[in-house]
């Protein structure tokens, strides 16, 4: 049905509609700016999203490869466990642990990850360089025989005289290493133990003394040291707190050559790589 409007009614009804219209486009365009801007953050995403647990228990969605712990400077302490010197009439490899010292240089590392889905449980492996020496009794030192029998060389040369033993050896280790979650993604309590293998590459003795000047006297021998040796070692720490500890499993000097003893060190890491 039409309805005949008269003009002036008929120009205000489009004029209120056209408002209406405006309105609504203006309101929609206002909600949308106010709710959809990206307010950009200047921060770095990786460490946004590494505060978020998802790696509870151990899983870890940022980074899959399980990486442990060798790498690194370690120093400690030596001494001798089970010792038996049968046959001799002092024990003369008696040392001052203080200064008896252990230095490792770790500088290869290879990870075996053995979880799918997460990364806290692995095999660490690599290659060392260990240096020990033992400080000995300020007047003695060692001597090997035509027979490779190690026996004590007793000595007195002057004063401040002391008295050492070094080795330099080449380790590989095998651990098998586990490690706890702390604080989401960054920190990680481990705890590894396993073997170690090591090759003997050189050992010497020296001594110091002092008569009109310092002086010192060096012998470079193998003194019927273990070549070849293993052992235990067990490693843990969390942050910059970390410790290890190697037992040998085998002894000092080669068998029915010297003193048994066994070598046992334990120590802490310096610097990790």
């Amino acid at each position: 049905m039409y309805i005949n409007m008269p003009f002036k009614i008929r120009r205000f009804c489009i004029w209120f509609l056209g408002l209406i219209t405006f309105v609504n486009l203006f309101n929609t365009r206002v909600f949308a700016q106010e709710t959809d801007t990206i307010v950009p953050i200047r921060k770095n995403a990786e460490d946004i999203l590494k505060k978020i647990n998802l790696n509870s228990d151990g899983f870890n969605f940022w980074k899959d490869n399980f990486s442990g712990n060798w790498t690194g400077i370690d120093f400690g302490f030596n001494t001798f466990l089970n010792r038996d010197y049968s046959g001799y009439e002092t024990e003369f490899m008696k040392h001052d642990i203080l200064f008896s010292n252990s230095i490792h240089l770790n500088l290869i590392q290879q990870n075996i990850g053995l979880q799918r889905n997460r990364n806290n449980f692995g095999i660490v492996t690599g290659l060392g360089l260990q240096y020990q020496y033992y400080r000995l009794s300020d007047t003695v030192t060692i001597e090997r025989t035509a027979d490779d029998i190690i026996i004590p060389n007793f000595f007195n040369y002057g004063d401040y005289q002391s008295s050492k033993l070094f080795l330099f050896s080449l380790t590989v280790p095998v651990l098998v290493e586990i490690q706890i979650p702390i604080n989401n993604y960054r920190n990680r309590l481990y705890f590894s133990s396993g073997m170690y293998f090591s090759y003997r590459i050189g050992s010497y003795s020296k001594i110091k003394y002092r008569d009109d000047q310092k002086k010192k006297l060096k012998v470079t021998d193998n003194y019927s040291l273990q070549n070849f040796k293993y052992g235990i070692m067990f490693r843990t720490g969390y942050r910059w707190i970390n410790f290890y500890a190697i037992y040998d499993l085998t002894p000092f000097f080669q068998v029915d050559k010297g003193p048994e003893l066994t070598p046992f060190t334990l120590g802490v890491t310096l610097l990790r790589f």
